[in-house]
């Protein structure tokens, strides 16, 4: 299976890029969580809301201590169905799926107080902007570990 393919499908769908790998079970277990923190979350009704600019309606209709869960579910699911596709040979590779996993959780945990230029972006547009600084953090580290191991 190609690894690009299986990693745009897992950004689709946590579950979906395990799926395509046949790892069956898996799949099955990361797609049924991805469901239930979604619906105990209210994640889909708070997506919807925060793309027709309603971010504070999202946020009151938002259940924070089950989208908490959701980026270290779907950061793990898009970086195990790459490995599985034989697309992270490289050591340290899953450093920057990690860091956008803390840092999105960051970003729901404080998506109730950030405005950026007077502008609220609650629990969706927030966690999303975080990934950039997960992805930076974890290519750093990257590249400092990589330097320690003399690769």
């Amino acid at each position: 299976m190609n690894p690009k393919e299986v990693l745009f499908w897992s950004i689709a769908l946590p579950g979906f890029g395990q799926l395509l790998n046949k790892k069956y079970i898996k799949g099955i277990i990361l797609v049924a969580l991805e469901f239930l923190i979604n619906v105990q979350g209210n994640f889909n009704e708070i997506i919807r809301l925060s793309f027709i600019g309603e971010t504070h309606l999202a946020f009151q209709q938002a259940d924070l201590g089950w989208l908490m869960f959701y980026p270290c579910l779907y950061f793990f699911a898009i970086w195990d169905a790459y490995k599985d596709a034989g697309g992270a040979k490289n050591s340290y590779s899953f450093l920057p799926f990690v860091f956008c996993a803390y840092t999105v959780t960051v970003g729901v945990m404080y998506s109730s107080k950030v405005f950026v230029l007077g502008v609220f972006l609650g629990p969706v547009w927030l966690p999303m902007i975080s990934v950039i600084p997960g992805i930076i953090l974890g290519l750093l580290v990257k590249k400092v570990l990589r330097k320690f191991d003399g690769e």
